[in-house]
């Protein structure tokens, strides 16, 4: 389990610190072509979920990787998992696609479950 869960949450991690990352600094403009859902939002939540995101992906790795708090990773894979069903939300709104929502909303609970592994 501790294999899966360095190899799932590395690469759910990875993909949090840059969607996060990428909403934190661009404006709305340079978020535009890649997420149309911006207009929708005051930018202020934008930073907010980017925001969001990036500490998700940290509490994704630190917390068992320096051994301090291990079962924050669980909390982060919770608050990521609930990110996702958010966006889900949006996106039906917006009549967009949700497929990627839905694969890192699986992809989040497969961490929740692999996190347990702290506990």
């Amino acid at each position: 389990m501790l294999i899966a869960y360095w190899i799932v949450g590395g690469l759910l991690a990875l993909f949090y610190l840059y969607s996060g990352g990428i909403k934190l600094i661009q404006s709305k403009d340079r978020l535009r072509p890649m997420m149309q859902w911006v207009d929708d939002m005051p930018i202020g939540a934008v930073r907010t979920i980017g925001l969001v995101e990036v500490l998700g992906a940290i509490g994704l790795i630190v917390p068992p990787l320096v051994g301090i708090l291990p079962w924050l990773s669980l909390a982060a894979a919770v608050g990521l998992f609930a990110v996702q069903v958010g966006a889900a939300v949006v996106h039906l709104r917006r009549h967009d696609t949700i497929w990627m929502n839905l694969a890192l909303a699986v992809a989040a609970a497969i961490v929740v479950w692999l996190s347990t592994v702290w506990l």
